[in-house]
């Protein structure tokens, strides 16, 4: 499969706004931006607001063909592995490998004695047009990122195989993530990694490494940008390099993970793609489950009350719905209104807290990394949540859209 130059992730907890959504999707095709969608959901998602992998997969052709869209779509199979990913075959097109389990895993000592033979070619100076200092490797440097990703690539390997028996022919995009690890990666690690799925025979499209900074969920990045800047145009050369020297598809691009309201990032992404004429995937979740809730709160009255009360059991269950996330997240305790301020809120307080206006000196980004963990809350109150977002769809459809659009596609791709 060749995947299209630029595509962008859209997850949907509750699989109620895939029509606004694509309606963001057709508002960048309008604005003569070329974006395909590609709906994720992960199997902790799922199992978390009880859904299926079929449920994403109805919801992305049901949003399709209410709104006419011809292009290529996918439905993608988020942070899956061999324990997962047989009840996404059916429904997926996409598979983002997820290997961050078995990275600083060693692989076999033969293993790795064979890679570092096949990279000898590229021991001494290596240059990599577009980076202007030649890298220096090793057969030592070689072997410790060996020791440190080649059992990632290998269980890669694995999935992409099992995906491909199962699929019998039928063609799918691969990712494959190594976000979810405790260091960024260097452009040699990168370089590396690309020749070991390479060699495992991983056709990947798209590559998620991890950046320097902290990607936390729902909010704006933080760390420095001059050295992201040079972190991603690192990986974009090395992606082209990479592609001529291993033969791996010539579509294949970066992914950036947690990649939703990123919004100091987006200037120089969009830059970087332009200037290299660089492919690129950006995948987001639960920006828009956010954006259910701040619809809930602007409708007031029953709506309102919902969302005050996802924000006081998330309070009161802040140590259960925040350990998973507890990478991706920093929330200051003593930055968070009380449960009970809250409850006296009225519409435009809760809003300006929770939407991710920069320039809104109400804007809480604690409260608003809080709710974004919370989303099992709403799926416990099971259809008096989902009938909610059936009565206000048409506010919620709005903030949907214009979220996407506005402040993701257009800084982004535009």
């Amino acid at each position: 499969m060749i995947l299209q130059k630029y595509t962008f992730g859209m997850g949907d907890r509750f699989a109620h706004q895939g029509q606004a959504q694509l309606k963001a999707i057709l508002k960048a095709r309008d604005a003569g931006l070329s974006i395909h969608p590609v709906w994720n959901k992960s199997n902790r998602e799922h199992t978390l607001v009880k859904t299926k992998p079929e449920d994403l997969r109805a919801e992305a052709d049901a949003a399709v063909a209410a709104l006419g869209w011809t292009e290529p779509y996918y439905v993608d199979a988020d942070h899956i592995g061999l324990k997962t990913v047989d009840g996404f075959i059916r429904s997926s097109n996409f598979f983002t490998v997820d290997v961050a389990d078995f990275v600083g895993q060693p692989a076999a000592a033969e293993s790795v004695e064979e890679f570092v033979k096949a990279m000898k070619p590229y021991v001494g100076s290596l240059s990599i047009p577009g980076i202007c200092q030649p890298f220096s490797l090793t057969e030592k440097s070689v072997r410790e990122v060996a020791g440190k990703f080649l059992l990632a690539a290998q269980e890669a390997g694995k999935i992409y195989r099992r995906i491909q028996e199962r699929k019998d022919g039928v063609e799918f995009a691969t990712e494959c993530s190594v976000d979810e690890t405790d260091k960024p990666q260097t452009p040699i690690d990168l370089f590396l990694i690309l020749a070991m799925l390479a060699k495992e025979g991983v056709p990947a499209e798209t590559i998620a490494p991890k950046f320097t900074g902290r990607f936390n969920k729902g909010v704006d990045y933080v760390g420095d940008l001059a050295v992201f800047e040079k972190e991603f145009e690192d990986d974009l050369c090395v992606i082209a390099f990479a592609v001529k020297e291993f033969g791996l598809p010539p579509s294949l691009k970066l992914s950036v993970h947690s990649g939703s309201d990123k919004f100091s990032l987006y200037p120089i992404i969009n830059h970087l793609i332009k200037k290299h004429d660089a492919g690129l995937h950006v995948k987001t979740a639960g920006t828009t489950w956010l954006e259910e809730v701040i619809g809930l709160a602007e409708a007031s009255g029953p709506g309102l009350e919902i969302a005050k009360e996802i924000y006081e059991s998330a309070t009161l269950r802040f140590a259960e719905l925040t350990a998973p996330y507890a990478p991706v997240i920093d929330i200051d305790l003593a930055r968070l209104p009380s449960a009970a301020e809250v409850s006296k809120w009225e519409s435009a307080a809760y809003t300006s807290a929770l939407r991710h206006d920069r320039k809104n000196p109400k804007y809480n980004l604690h409260f608003r990394q809080l709710i974004h963990v919370s989303f099992k809350v709403a799926a416990e109150m099971g259809t008096r949540y989902t009938d909610a977002l059936k009565a206000h769809e048409t506010i919620i459809a709005r903030n949907v859209t214009a979220n996407l659009f506005e402040r993701h596609i257009l800084p982004i791709f535009g």
